[in-house]
């Protein structure tokens, strides 16, 4: 679902013509530090959704949101905001039955499901089989949305997961490459130098095979704001370019 992160990061600039609808798109795993400003990301893209003029959107988190973030692209409108639809299933049983159930739920599908803080639900059962049984699901769970909201309306994926440093448990990089399976499209968020008070990323978004790398420099000031500005390109940086697709940060 790169297009909806694409639009938060060119802040909410139209996608433009013959971009691929949310049904056509692969689910993105949006991955980073603690604290690297991907539950800001997450609420963005959701707000962007439900601008859109399509379903609401599904948004499951572990904990209610301290705070909203400040200046996130889209308007906080009212309107916007009664579409998004929070749930907070407490424990990987929880999260199971919830989306099992989403097959039985009646109302408008939703145009977009997110899932904030995977690896709170996965250290519960940190083995490949249940890693790769909760991904299947939440893509099974995506692909009936699309079909109950009909053609040219389906429901996109995104799916965030807190990343550890290099060097840490060898089963953690096993389960990051059989996640990057189910999840082909990409965005890397990577500290960057960072003046006092703020705290500056690098986001990295690779959308699988469907276009060209892009990258943004994201900068949290103090009091929450989000500003984004297009990363300089410079000629012969290939640091951007180091196996993301390999389980490390690129």
């Amino acid at each position: 679902m790169a297009e909806s992160l694409r639009r938060v990061l060119n802040l909410g600039s139209a996608a433009g013509p013959g971009k691929n609808t949310a049904e056509a798109e692969p689910p993105l795993l949006l991955l980073g530090g603690p604290g690297s400003g991907k539950t800001a990301l997450l609420f963005a893209a959701a707000l962007e959704a439900a601008g859109e003029g399509r379903g609401p959107v599904l948004f499951l988190t572990r904990r209610p949101l301290q705070s909203l973030p400040r200046r996130i692209g889209a308007a906080l409108e009212p309107l916007r905001l009664q579409k998004i639809r929070f749930q907070y299933p407490p424990s990987t049983r929880e999260l199971l039955r919830l989306l099992c159930s989403a097959h039985e739920a009646r109302g408008p599908a939703p145009s977009l499901l997110l899932l904030d803080g995977l690896e709170e639900y996965l250290v519960e059962g940190p083995g490949s089989q249940e890693a790769a049984y909760l991904a299947a699901l939440l893509l099974d769970t995506a692909v009936h949305f699309s079909h109950r909201a009909g053609p040219g309306r389906g429901c996109g994926l995104i799916v965030a997961l807190q990343t550890q440093e290099e060097g840490g448990d060898s089963g953690n990089a096993l389960q990051l490459a059989l996640l990057q399976r189910y999840f082909p499209a990409q965005c890397w968020l990577q500290p960057d130098a960072s003046g006092p008070g703020q705290c500056c990323l690098r986001a990295s978004l690779e959308p699988g095979g469907l276009g060209p790398r892009e990258e943004w420099g994201v900068t949290f000031q103090p009091d929450g704001e989000m500003t984004i500005t297009p990363w300089p390109t410079q000629a012969g940086d290939t640091s951007s370019h180091k196996g993301s697709r390999s389980g490390g940060q690129p």
